[in-house]
């Protein structure tokens, strides 16, 4: 059922037909120019999809739309009452976002690990050239995956997890990115809550089991730092990384941080990274592949529907009230192709941002791959770090081939949607040597 609202005047409540009176079907939807409502099941929706609605929702209603609707999910060993990315904008989420601000994601932090990096980069490009001396197919996204890993792992533990060339490679990606297949899945759960207690899709059940493999080994590093340091003084024993951090939270007077909340920010940070080779200075100066990265984020965005807000008051978006309690979702992805926005939208041309000040950090809302506002993706600093220094050293130390020849535009380029965007097959490719 389609109706343009548009045309109504302001202030008319969004209680249209579909929610005033919702058919048997509980499956409705109205259209509003860049708004729609739906009904799923008995959830009221609003999806954003242009930018000036976006600026309302993520700047000017921030502070009512700043709550979360909890997928049921996330309730998996009740995850959502202490991860950083559910919690309500409460003082524990403060804390919480405050302390990873500090150790992990702050300049100054970031500037202190510039080491950690390009020691992790380095591994990377000697393992791919070892891929090109043999001219062997390596799987891209697999080998990125371990290098960020491993970076993450540094910051957090000052260890690396896994070996790029081992098969416990592709056992960590499977529980990382099940946790995040198993979110993105349509649960009925979610639709009529009355089906929580039972969990028809087993989808909690399965959440469950990622989770608790992530913190077995989330739960051993604890262990061994909590050994280390019992032998000897913090003073001598400070790593300065993030569980140091946690951890002397947790020994203050009055601090609320458990072993339950360290965990979920720990699974957080980890599920929310010769010739002259790229360096992180270098990145500001090279302006392509600043537009390459964000013509990238632009068709292809990490959360494509950000993560779910939800009104904790009624609040007025475009110029209709939404109710208290409806679930609030971003568009990002019909954003980045909106022809009123961008010429020529499904045309991958990082040209376009070449003479466009349009960045992706949450102050351009035609652009907002990594969300804005109070709840803005708090690992944006490494991420555009990260992205940059990985993608410059591989494209500039290495040409790449396709397999049998294949044509570039021959490759498949299905997205597999979920809580994130992922290439329905994964990339591959035989790395060439240039130096």
């Amino acid at each position: 059922m389609f109706q343009s609202l548009m045309d109504k005047k302001k202030n008319k409540s969004f209680q249209c037909n579909t929610w005033a009176n919702p058919s048997p079907s509980h499956w409705e939807f109205v259209t509003t120019g860049p708004l729609m409502t739906m009904k799923l099941g008995r959830v009221n929706t609003v999806i954003v999809s242009s930018p000036g609605v976006a600026r309302q929702v993520l700047q000017t209603q921030d502070h009512v739309l700043a709550y979360r609707t909890i997928p049921d999910a996330i309730r998996a060993l009740n995850h959502h009452e202490e991860s950083m990315a559910w919690l309500p904008p409460n003082q524990q989420w403060r804390s919480l976002r405050k302390l990873c601000n500090s150790h992990v994601f702050s300049a100054q932090h970031l500037n202190a690990n510039t080491g950690v990096r390009e020691k992790k980069v380095n591994d990377l490009l000697k393992f791919v050239h070892e891929k090109a001396m043999m001219k062997e197919m390596i799987d891209v996204g697999q080998v990125a995956f371990a290098t960020i890993l491993n970076l993450i792992s540094n910051m957090s533990f000052s260890v690396d997890l896994i070996d790029v060339r081992s098969e416990t490679v592709q056992e960590f990606k499977r529980v990382m990115r099940g946790v995040m297949d198993e979110v993105g899945k349509p649960n009925i759960a979610d639709y009529f809550p009355v089906f929580r207690l039972v969990d028809p899709q087993r989808i909690r059940r399965r959440t469950s089991m990622y989770l608790e493999k992530l913190n077995e080994i989330f739960e051993e590093l604890i262990e061994r730092r909590l050994q280390s340091r019992d032998h000897q003084l913090q003073s001598s024993n400070s790593s300065n990384d993030l569980l140091d951090a946690l951890l002397n939270n947790c020994q203050k007077d009055g601090s609320k941080l458990s072993k339950n909340t360290i965990l979920a920010l720990l699974q957080d940070v980890f599920i929310a990274g010769e010739g002259k080779q790229i360096e992180e200075l270098d990145i500001t100066s090279l302006l392509y592949l600043q537009a390459v990265v964000k013509e990238t984020l632009r068709l292809h965005p990490p959360a494509p529907l950000l993560l779910p807000r939800r009104a904790q008051t009624d609040v007025e978006l475009c110029g209709f009230n939404v109710p208290k309690n409806t679930q609030v979702l971003v568009n990002v992805w019909a954003i980045g192709r909106d022809e009123r926005v961008w010429k020529n939208p499904n045309c991958f041309e990082p040209e376009r941002f070449l003479e466009s000040q349009i960045g992706f950090k949450g102050r351009d809302f035609e652009l907002l791959p990594f969300g804005a506002g109070r709840r803005i993706c708090p690992g944006l600093p490494l991420a555009d770090r990260m992205v940059h220094l990985f993608l410059g050293a591989l494209l500039h130390r290495f040409d790449w081939e396709i397999e049998d020849g294949m044509k570039a535009e021959a490759l498949n380029m299905e997205e597999k949607f979920g809580l994130t965007l992922q290439k329905a097959l994964p990339l591959t490719a035989v790395p060439v040597s240039v130096s």
